[in-house]
């Protein structure tokens, strides 16, 4: 089934305990990508300055990620984003950001994507998030990503996105603070009331929750890995893994539901293996089927 992404395509400069990554090939559309890939074809939809150093055709060779939807302007720049983890990692300090392309106008929507039938609307402005979905034509189930930047200054453009979007992802803090519920359950049965069918909160090294229109409540922990190196783009692969697995099955029910987060969550723990793209590019479909087998069997009593 068809799957479209939207998202930022970054040049990443990251510092964690365990070293540092200059220059690395980032953003919520390419981590999402990757994922979701091992499980459906990708329409990328994304936009890049001139002075883009990465080569995205052979980042994706042997991919089925459609490049169609991706502008590069000869008069901009591309997105950059510095950032550092201490301690735990579960935060990220943002050092310096450069938003270039994506303080522009969104990528031109090619006309082969209008059709698609799963969209991603990875995190940026809403209204530009709602601009995108207005340009396709009858999609069967829309997620979205967005941060506290939108829910504190453009929450009405928000919430108008949230009336038309099937499921929202975000992380606990965003949930509490969109809904100003601390109790992750009262906050997702909140949001819920604004428009989605389905919730996902993720709670980084303790995994997420999800709760949808029909009363049902997953929750699953985290990958138990060892190595954790730079979780920048983990919540994008998981993101990406998730949507990957509801495109491939072609439906979006409860057992459906809790298989794309478990194969979300494996995505994720791929990713924050090493820095940028390379924990997850080592990862092949059969390691995640593992890695699903084992988050199966820990959660079993």
């Amino acid at each position: 089934m068809s799957l479209l992404v939207t998202g930022s395509i970054g040049i990443d400069t990251v510092k964690t305990p365990f070293g540092r990554s200059e220059e690395s090939i980032g953003g919520s559309a390419v981590f999402f990508s990757y994922s979701a890939s091992f499980f459906n074809p990708v329409r990328f939809l994304g936009v890049v300055g001139k002075d883009c150093p990465f080569d995205l055709a052979e980042i994706f060779k042997g991919r089925d990620i459609s490049l169609e939807g991706l502008e590069v302007r000869e008069d901009s720049k591309t997105f950059r984003w510095h950032g550092s983890y201490e301690g735990s990692m579960n935060e990220a300090n943002t050092d310096m950001v450069e938003l270039n392309v994506l303080a522009e106008d969104p990528a031109k929507m090619p006309e082969s994507y209008k059709d698609s039938e799963f969209i991603f609307l990875a995190n940026t402005h809403p209204a530009i998030q709602m601009q995108i979905l207005e340009e396709t034509y009858n999609p069967k189930f829309v997620a979205a990503d967005t941060m506290n930047l939108w829910i504190e200054t453009e929450r009405e453009s928000l919430k108008e996105l949230l009336d038309r979007i099937n499921c929202l992802i975000l992380n606990e803090d965003e949930a509490r603070q969109l809904t100003g519920q601390y109790n992750l359950i009262s906050a997702g049965e909140d949001i819920m009331k604004m428009g989605p069918d389905v919730v996902i909160i993720k709670k980084g090294e303790h995994g997420s929750i999800m709760l949808d229109a029909t009363g049902d409540c997953f929750v699953l922990p985290a990958y138990p890995t060892k190595i954790v190196i730079d979780p920048t783009g983990a919540g994008d692969a998981f993101a990406g893994g998730l949507m990957g697995y509801i495109a491939k099955s072609k439906k979006v029910d409860n057992t459906t539901l809790r298989q794309a987060i478990a194969y979300g969550t494996a995505c994720s723990s791929f990713t924050i293996g090493d820095f940028s793209l390379h924990g997850i590019k080592a990862a092949t479909l059969s390691q995640l089927d593992e890695r699903v087998e084992i988050l199966r069997k820990a959660t079993l009593f």
